[in-house]
């Protein structure tokens, strides 16, 4: 199975990550996990992306906040699929990270979840190695059925409080 790459802007973005990582361990997905700024490390963020394919990667997950450059400069060096994740920050609410985040120009895609959304960031890339994988399809297809079990025992109870 591909792994998926979690590359964060800085050590602040952890916490948001983490969700990513968390659900992609509930998955078995394997992955691995870095700090490389756009604007900082820009020699190593764009060496991760050119070698990310024959490094054994299927899909990259790459967290920033404020300029959030980092997904954009990890697709313009790989053709693999990126995933933006816009973090919040204190100055704009995370609204800087989002735009950043989806104003890529022509031909250098990068598919963009909710501010912090990292766990539907992780659920996206486990979505694109489903393709190929039968086994992780299947695990999908489950989190689902239970998701919507879960919302229909919730209904029963509001239900049964407020309907009567």
């Amino acid at each position: 199975m591909k792994k998926i790459g979690i590359v964060m802007g800085s050590a602040s973005d952890m916490p948001v990550v983490k969700k990513a990582a968390d659900m992609l361990s509930s998955f078995g997905v394997p992955f691995e996990m870095h700090i490389f700024s756009a604007h900082r490390t820009p020699d190593e963020a764009a060496d991760f992306a050119i070698k990310a394919r024959e490094n054994g990667f299927g899909c990259i997950i790459a967290a920033a906040g404020m300029a959030a450059h980092l997904a954009g400069a990890i697709a313009a060096r790989t053709t693999l699929p990126v995933i933006g994740i816009p973090c919040k920050s204190s100055a704009f609410d995370g609204m800087d990270a989002l735009l950043s985040t989806v104003q890529m120009p022509p031909g250098i895609p990068v598919a963009t979840v909710a501010v912090d959304g990292a766990a539907n960031a992780a659920l996206l890339a486990i979505q694109i190695l489903a393709v190929e994988e039968k086994e992780l399809a299947a695990k999908l297809d489950e989190k689902r059925r239970k998701d919507a079990e879960n919302i229909l025992v919730k209904d029963a109870e509001i239900s049964a409080e407020y309907n009567k």
